[in-house]
């Protein structure tokens, strides 16, 4: 092979023990021949056991270009999920917010109930006190009119017995008056 070369490749390897050098010198009239060809096609195996390689824009890479691409796919899919995952913790931030807002307004709910039962059984409590407080006021109702009627009952009598002790007074005094008269 002629030293005569527009471009020459030296390759290093990254291997800390071995140190490779490649040389691959190509004259612009090679190139186009079928020679020229394998002898790329010799370097770039030579460079790929070595774990280097050439993209499609030949530029010289350490990962192998299908390893590249899906490299590029995986970054892509993880773009991809951490947006759903985004989406998912706004709509899953939405929705605790919104059990937040339902549980205040049960608990808001349940307190007014708790409040509507203590005041049914304040009422319930008033009712009993107030229908004690009649019953008391009918007992001593009932006692005052049994007094009453006593007390009529012992009048009435006393005024029987008095009308009589009145009749007996008029009659003995018409009797005696009758008698002076006579006299």
């Amino acid at each position: 092979m002629p030293v005569t070369s527009n471009w020459t490749l030296f390759f290093l390897t990254l291997a800390p023990m071995t140190h490779l050098l490649l040389a691959a010198t190509i004259t612009p009239s090679e190139q186009i021949c079928r020679e020229a060809g394998r002898e790329t096609a010799m370097a770039k195996d030579i460079l790929g056991e070595a774990g280097l390689h050439f993209d499609e824009l030949n530029k010289l890479r350490v990962l192998d270009p299908e390893v590249t691409q899906q490299t590029i796919e995986l970054k892509e899919e993880c773009k991809d999920f951490v947006d759903k995952i985004g989406q998912f913790q706004k709509i899953v931030g939405g929705l605790i917010e919104l059990v937040d807002q339902l549980a205040k307004e049960a608990e808001n709910e349940k307190m007014k109930a708790i409040g509507a039962r203590n005041l049914l059984k304040s009422i319930a409590k008033q009712r009993e006190a107030q229908q004690q407080q009649l019953q008391a006021l009918i007992a001593e109702k009932k006692m005052q009119l049994e007094r009453g009627s006593l007390r009529t009952d012992v009048l009435c009598d006393t005024a029987e017995m008095e009308e009589v002790k009145l009749s007996l007074y008029v009659a003995t005094q018409v009797f005696t008056h009758r008698d002076t008269a006579q006299q």
